[in-house]
């Protein structure tokens, strides 16, 4: 898919953002992709494991309510949708970005943010390194416009807020 002078590029291209740790965390994509969980390439990315990995987690830990979890497949659909709502005329490649703002957790998992927050390592680190050669392999800046990383955010605040109170059992009354 790519030339020898486009897997170079990529590969220098990651190495500058993130230089390699010398450790490995390997993970076997059904599409036969080894994904390197430390060092990833943008190389070893495929939207057909992106959408089968977050078809398959479940968000808030799959306590909604439903005969089937919410997956961060449908939550991916949900924050595209209303950022497209909130800036109709957001560019395509920017509603990509807000499609795939969670794709990390195709092989991470949708930690809840407690949890994120309670663990030792930089997970948002990690998490942002990860995201950032999804963005490289599908033509996007590795790290997007500061406008475009608020919108998304105010866009997966109004999902969340919609999934708490509409699936996960929260009441619009604070505190409940």
């Amino acid at each position: 898919m790519f030339s020898s002078i486009g897997r170079r590029a990529i590969s220098e291209g990651m190495n500058r953002l993130f230089p390699e740790t010398g450790a490995r965390a390997w993970q076997r994509m059904l599409s036969g992709r080894r994904l390197d969980l430390l060092n990833p390439s943008p190389l070893d990315i495929e939207i057909e494991d992106i959408a089968h990995g977050l078809a398959r987690v479940a968000r808030w830990n799959g306590q909604t309510t439903g005969d089937h979890a919410f997956s961060v497949a449908e939550h991916c659909l949900l924050v595209e949708t209303i950022a497209g709502t909130l800036s109709p005329d957001l560019d395509r490649c920017f509603r990509l970005a807000a499609l795939i703002h969670d794709a990390p957790e195709y092989v991470i998992g949708d930690l809840i943010s407690p949890f994120k927050a309670a663990l030792a390592l930089d997970y948002k680190s990690f998490e942002n390194k990860l995201l950032a050669a999804i963005h490289i392999r599908f033509g996007l800046p590795a790290e997007l416009p500061a406008d475009i990383t608020k919108l998304i955010k105010r866009a997966d605040n109004f999902a969340a807020y919609y999934e708490a109170t509409a699936l996960a059992g929260f009441s619009v009354v604070a505190g409940s």
